[in-house]
């Protein structure tokens, strides 16, 4: 198994991901919390950490790098000597990699012309339909001074005199 980033980590900790990120990070709290059941351990594997500790360090102050280090590590420990954690710490990976930890840039640019309906600016848009009217006829300049009949200084544009 892959080890969980840090970034990952440190922003789920921060709560990165809006509702989907909490979700993610309580699913990942409930996971550690699950007692730790190691594999063939007899009594002389060394202690190690269930990652219950790293969790609420990292909690406490997830821009903390060291401390992300610190629970990354604790789980690929855990999920190498319990096979029944390592699935679940897979398969919560598998979704937590789909919260958006904000390590990638966008540039969002609108220019020239008139834009006639919705405009989107995002990253990553998914499951969207805009249903819009049509755009407005475009008229050319010409077509609109003729429409409104030739400019020659009447009435409708002279000085208002008092």
């Amino acid at each position: 198994m892959d080890p969980v980033s840090v970034g990952l980590l440190a922003a789920l900790a921060g709560g990165a991901g809006g509702e989907f990120g909490r979700q993610m990070w309580a699913g990942l709290t409930a996971l550690v919390q699950r007692p730790f059941r190691r594999d063939g351990g007899g009594a002389e594997a060394p202690t190690v950490s269930s990652g219950e500790a790293e969790l609420a360090r990292l909690e406490q102050d997830p821009a903390d790098q060291q401390r992300a280090q610190a629970l990354s590590t604790a789980l690929a420990v855990r999920a190498a000597l319990e096979a029944g954690f390592r699935t679940g710490l897979e398969a919560w990976h598998a979704q937590a990699r789909l919260v958006h930890t904000g390590d990638s840039t966008v540039n969002n640019t609108i220019s020239g012309g008139t834009q006639h309906g919705p405009v989107i600016q995002a990253r990553d848009v998914f499951g969207l339909s805009l249903t819009t009217a049509p755009p407005p006829p475009s008229v050319p300049p010409a077509a609109t001074q003729s429409a409104a009949g030739p400019d020659d200084g009447d009435s409708n544009h002279s000085p208002v005199r008092g």
